[in-house]
């Protein structure tokens, strides 16, 4: 005797297989499930018994193994999206916020000639890495978007731009430690009311482009399981 529950713990298993950005994911899901019923209520109005009507509809739809892998592809295109639209918007802005704490601090045009002379290389370093991560996030915008049809394998275009994240989060933390050091007064750079602002805004986007890279590693790590 077919289970009562059929859609429902074909659904489950769809959700527990798929892996990637909970609402896309929940939208997918929601959708499948949606889609099921319909099919389910037509066979019933057709004369089958509810549970015989939801186990052909699952059977219709197709087993996880074979459904699993493009809703996956799915997840890692939506994950790959929204890390490189963070990429494109937050990372220009926050050099641009630092670039004017950097003008503002210290308020003595004269505490400037104590800095190393390496300083002002490295903080316009910082800017054009900051600035071209930034173009990257923007192509992937792109890429992810309308150039969709054109990509053969959009999963690479996700786990790339995830692994560049991780990758330039080292780089990121060494060069500001090195600008803090070289302000010659962290503690006051620190205690200067705009730069904490900043400071809370970027840690905030940090944290968010870590989040999404996350996401798109976890979307992009395998394939759903055929079990």
């Amino acid at each position: 005797m077919a289970s009562p529950h059929v859609i429902d713990d074909y659904v489950l298993g769809l959700s527990r297989t798929l892996k990637g950005p909970r609402g896309p994911k929940l939208d997918m899901v929601t959708e499948a499930r949606d889609s099921l019923l319909d099919t389910a209520e037509a066979l019933e109005s057709d004369g089958l018994d509810r549970a015989e009507a939801e186990r052909v509809a699952v059977e219709e739809f197709g087993p996880i193994s074979e459904i699993a892998p493009g809703y996956q592809e799915g997840l890692s295109v939506a994950a790959g999206r929204r890390l490189a639209g963070l990429l494109f918007v937050s990372v220009p802005f926050t050099a641009v916020m630092w670039s004017v704490i950097w003008r503002l601090f210290p308020a003595d045009p004269a505490l400037y000639e104590l800095k190393p002379g390496w300083f002002t290389p490295v903080a316009r370093g910082l800017d054009i890495l900051q600035m071209l991560t930034g173009v990257l996030g923007g192509a992937a915008l792109l890429a992810l978007g309308r150039g969709l049809r054109r990509i053969r394998r959009p999963r690479r275009v996700t786990r790339s731009l995830a692994v560049f994240v991780w990758v330039m989060l080292p780089v990121t933390l060494v060069l500001s430690a090195a600008l803090i050091y070289g302000s010659r007064d962290p503690a006051g750079l620190f205690g200067y009311p705009p730069s904490v602002a900043v400071s809370l805004v970027s840690d905030a986007f940090l944290f968010l482009q870590l989040y999404g890279a996350g996401q798109c590693l976890r979307a992009t790590a395998r394939r759903p399981s055929t079990a």
